[in-house]
């Protein structure tokens, strides 16, 4: 029934979808299996794409070839550029969507990409043999047969589901949970944990009265994330999204539930997300706070479904309801379904190598949630690269890898590797170290030519960087050739409260200025505005180079120095037992994580620096 593939996609979550994809466009003949294939990439929680840190990924997905991008821009029902107040660094772009829309054009784009094949079923199994993966069994008894297999299990391995004291079996809320890959696996030496995740209440917006709640707008320039020239959202169709709190009386009540809560009766035993806990678990942790923030988003164009952002609960669902209803107004609010908690097996990721591939067992590579990390975002990436590394594992060709001074790619995968993680990892911009160089309007430069080299990117988005790079020369080289008269910019600059010229200066300096914008010296300064007739990306991608030049010339500096431990390979049969001098925990790090450069050995968790350094003596000889 079944011909060999190249490559076999277990899950068709973001991160599958997206290994799907990425495997295809580059010429391998790809089967997507899915439990259900009308849940193809679903916004399983909140409905919206990007945000702090993962808008910068969803960018740098879209510069290599993924869909993650055209897909936001597709279902845009609002669009924010977030920390636009702080550095371009910090700036982070974030959709909210139409979760349908959302899921339909994944789908559909999907289906219009050659080498791709679906079957509805559940992967129970591996075919293995020699330490190698040859292919997957199925609950409906097929043996399917490809050269590399990538498992996306999301939340189903052996999820259940906690709604107070009611448990039930399942990988979402009416989708039963997957069996059988996590009993293999660790037969075969890998080692397991569990962790958890959650999502709120729904509800039905018609009940709601906004007017006693604080409106959210969109932003009036629509920038979206893909840098092709995709259809975007126009700024007065936005919908808005608007914000409550909670208050002492709504604490008080979800209190009472506290005794039937799975999280306090020790019912669940994964870890949360540190970073987005229950309703319940921030009134405990946060006694002192009389109020919490809660996000009202629109689900999509079409529906009144509202999803309660802020109000992730596994709590008894009468008592969401009598808590829900004490909230600014949610007062009439009808319910549509409560939130609940979600366990599931992961594989910490200090067992697999760089190219997302296990070390147990050749050509099996795992992404997503599998791998201990939680978000759209962190899924749909980890997928693209094991699609594009299963691709060329399967051809013959040496992995790609990214840096963590390449990509916000770079840095997840980085962590995950070498630090493991023991709760649901999520990206910040803390995490990167050269965030200065790791900009969302600059990710098409970084990444797309290395995709286009490896068969990913297509050439007309090659075309577009190049022309990008061009323009961004041009603008430069106009700012620092246009010569500005104290007469013509002074009334500019006393708005700003700046400090006024008195002899003649290049544009290119004045752009130096914190308060000066290139918008604003094109609005006073007529005959720069006609020299610099260029694309808004262009425009804003040749200010920031000009402005934080010598910021971005520092960090390369530094990215050069760094550089120097990770062109230093550690042999794979490297044998850590004759470094007598080193701690215990050192020794035992290596040897279970077997680091691949001593870049790598460096952020290692409980590696010391004097560590390193006898390692690289014993490298030397």
């Amino acid at each position: 029934m079944f011909s060999e593939y190249d490559v076999i996609v277990a899950g068709a979550g973001h991160a599958g979808c997206e290994a799907a994809a990425a495997a295809a466009n580059m010429g391998s003949k790809v089967l997507l299996i899915t439990m259900n294939m009308q849940t193809i990439a679903q916004m399983s929680c909140n409905p919206a794409m990007g945000g702090i840190a993962k808008g910068q990924i969803v960018r740098e997905i879209d510069a290599l070839g993924g869909y993650s991008g055209i897909v936001s821009d597709a279902s845009t029902i609002q669009f924010r550029m977030l920390n636009r107040s702080k550095g371009p660094a910090m700036w982070s772009p974030r959709t909210q969507n139409d979760l349908m829309l959302f899921s339909a054009k994944w789908r559909e784009m999907l289906e219009n990409t050659p080498n791709v094949d679906f079957y509805q079923d559940m992967v129970t199994g591996l075919i293995i043999k020699d330490h190698k993966v040859h292919g997957v069994k199925t609950s409906l008894g097929h043996q399917i047969y490809a050269k590399a297999v990538v498992i996306t299990s999301g939340t189903f391995l052996n999820g259940v589901i906690h709604i107070g004291e009611k448990r039930m079996g399942g990988g979402r809320v009416a989708e039963k949970a997957a069996t059988g890959i996590t009993e293999q696996l660790i037969e075969n030496g890998f080692e397991s944990a569990r962790l958890k995740t959650g999502t709120p209440p729904r509800v039905d917006g018609r009940s709601l009265n906004y007017a006693v709640m604080e409106e959210q707008k969109g932003d009036a320039e629509i920038v979206g994330f893909s840098y092709m020239d995709t259809p975007k959202i126009k700024a007065a169709d936005q919908r808005s999204c608007f914000i409550s709190y909670t208050n002492p009386t709504v604490h008080d009540i979800l209190k009472t539930g506290f005794d039937r809560s799975p999280m306090f009766q020790g019912r669940i035993e994964g870890r949360g997300p540190r970073y987005c806990p229950s309703i319940e678990d921030k009134i405990n942790r946060f006694a002192d706070r009389d109020r919490h923030q809660i996000f009202v988003e629109p689900q999509g164009w079409n529906t009144v479904e509202i999803y309660v952002n802020g109000f992730s609960t596994s709590l008894p669902e009468d008592v969401q309801v009598k808590a829900l209803k004490m909230i600014p107004g949610f007062e009439n609010c009808k319910i549509f379904r409560p939130g609940y908690a979600i366990e599931y097996d992961y594989f910490p990721p200090t067992q697999l190598k760089y190219n997302l591939e296990t070390k147990e067992l050749a050509n099996l590579f795992f992404a997503g949630q599998i791998n201990g990390t939680t978000g759209y975002e962190e899924a749909a990436c980890q997928g693209l690269m094991a699609g594009m590394n299963a691709h060329l594992k399967v051809n013959g060709q040496e992995p790609f890898v990214l840096q963590r001074s390449e990509a916000y790619i770079g840095v997840l995968i980085d962590d995950l590797i070498s630090k493991g993680t023991d709760e649901p990892y999520r990206m910040f911009t803390s995490r990167a170290e050269y965030r200065t160089l790791l900009r969302q309007d600059n990710a098409d430069i970084r990444l797309t030519e290395r995709s286009y080299n490896l068969g990913f990117a297509k050439e007309e988005r090659l075309k577009k960087v190049h022309q990008k790079i061009a323009n961004v020369e041009q603008i430069k080289n106009i700012l620092n050739t246009t010569v500005v008269e104290p007469a013509d910019i002074n009334p500019y600059l006393e708005q700003l409260d700046s400090a006024t010229i008195s002899d003649r200066q290049k544009a290119g300096k004045l752009i130096l200025r914190p308060s000066v914008d290139l918008k604003g010296l094109k609005q006073h300064l007529p005959k720069l505005n006609e020299s610099l007739d260029f694309d808004a990306d262009s425009l804003e991608q040749a200010e920031i180079q000009v402005k934080y030049e010598r910021y971005i010339e520092k960090e390369k500096e530094l990215v050069d120095k760094m550089s120097q431990l990770e062109n230093l390979i550690i042999p794979d049969n490297f044998n850590y037992d004759k470094l007598s001098a080193i701690s215990t925990e050192a020794l035992q790090k290596f040897k279970k994580i077997k680091p691949h450069t001593l870049g790598q050995a460096s952020r290692i968790s409980g590696v010391n620096p004097s560590d390193v350094q006898i390692l690289m003596v014993y490298m030397g000889r």
